[in-house]
């Protein structure tokens, strides 16, 4: 697919004071959100909350790691994996495996999933999103903002049945409804090489923030993503329609039959300092709102969405899941091929390890990890 040469004019303008004049993160461990230089951009017209103690295990018991880590290339990938059924102490643990970014002084974009009001996997979980955000402001970020844009719902309602706002107020972050940005605030982003037939709009906070995290769910996609995890996680950051604009993004997106494609395709247009996914519960079959239930009891963490969904894939076949999910090698799935393909991430199973802290995990990570290089 090629993109229109009819390409919008952006004129630049800041987007919000709390987000303007932000600076490129340094360091590898905290990769800047940025358009990489194979995008074209069409340019179309201190109060602190509470903090969270991270334990930090003195001594990280890592059977899987240390099993298979002859194996391993240098400079391989980690995914932090907790089994839990505690999603704080989930999320914290894995955040002490990873080894936090630096954040100080750094104005974070968080995204997480609220693509509806639906309980956990249908949405980001409060005690996730609760926890993270203690995480975010102990690493002593200067602002963090929450972005979003509802699928299935009306944003500003669903942020309000889930409680976001009033998270927000207590824990000191700031909320931003993508719908309601203005024709401004948005980049639409092309390359030639693409499936989106004009481009997408990719919301400025993202392609601003010093640093973006993600905070995605474990399940399957039942209008033809077929799962939807820290990849597909990105779709809420693009407009549906830019104000101004009449064409429909997602329209295009869920009607066309290279939508997994477009999705890896956004992906590389930003670059996450950190995602955590929470798969205390998961839907192994239907979603992204309600599906078939198993308890999954894992917490990921990582930096590579790529690594990160390719275990999640993982998990998903470990209980059973749909045909489309469950055929071929995992990273023969077309969100991560083409992903792969774009330089979004690892680009083989044995680039990943799998670091855990206790038994428990360990024995578990390794039976995912035999998946992750099954045919």
């Amino acid at each position: 697919m090629q993109p229109s040469s009819n390409q919008p004019i952006l004129s630049r303008r800041a987007f919000l004071q709390h987000i303007a004049g932000l600076s490129t993160l340094a360091g590898a461990a905290t990769l800047a959100a940025c358009a990489p230089a194979n995008f074209s951009i069409a340019t179309n017209a201190p109060k602190r909350a509470e903090t969270v103690t991270q334990t930090q295990p003195a001594t990280t018991t890592n059977t899987l790691a240390s099993t298979a880590k002859a194996g391993k290339p240098s400079g391989a990938t980690r995914v932090a994996f907790v089994k839990t059924t505690d999603r704080a102490q989930g999320v914290q643990q894995a955040l002490a495996l990873l080894g936090m970014p630096t954040l100080t002084n750094k104005k974070l974009v968080l995204k997480p999933n609220f693509n509806s009001a639906d309980p956990a996997p249908g949405s980001t979980h409060p005690d996730v999103l609760r926890t993270l955000v203690k995480a975010l402001w102990a690493q002593k970020a200067s602002a963090i903002t929450l972005v979003d844009r509802s699928g299935m719902g009306d944003t500003q309602r669903v942020m309000e049945q889930m409680g976001v706002f009033s998270l927000a107020k207590a824990l000191d972050f700031n909320t931003v409804i993508l719908d309601d940005l203005g024709k401004n605030d948005w980049e639409v982003l092309q390359e030639a090489d693409n499936h989106w037939k004009q481009g997408f709009a990719l919301a400025r906070p993202v392609l601003e923030a010093d640093a973006v995290v993600q905070a995605c769910c474990l399940k399957t996609h039942r209008f033809g993503g077929h799962f939807t995890l820290s990849l597909k996680n990105s779709v809420g950051l693009v407009a549906k329609e830019r104000p101004g604009n009449s064409y429909n993004y997602m329209n295009e997106l869920h009607s066309s039959p290279y939508q997994r494609h477009m999705i890896a395709e956004i992906n590389a247009a930003y670059q996450p300092s950190l995602i955590v996914l929470d798969g205390v519960e998961a839907f192994t079959s239907g979603g992204p709102d309600t599906g078939k239930r198993v308890a999954a009891n894992v917490v990921l963490a990582g930096t590579d969405r790529i690594a990160v969904d390719a275990v999640g894939v993982a998990i998903l076949r470990h209980f059973g899941t749909t045909p489309e999910v469950s055929q071929g090698a995992i990273f023969e799935q077309a969100q991560i091929a083409r992903a792969v393909e774009l330089g979004v991430g690892v680009t083989q199973p044995d680039q990943i390890e799998l670091v855990t802290g206790d038994p428990a995990s360990a024995a578990y990570a390794k039976q995912i990890e035999a998946l992750l290089h099954a045919v």
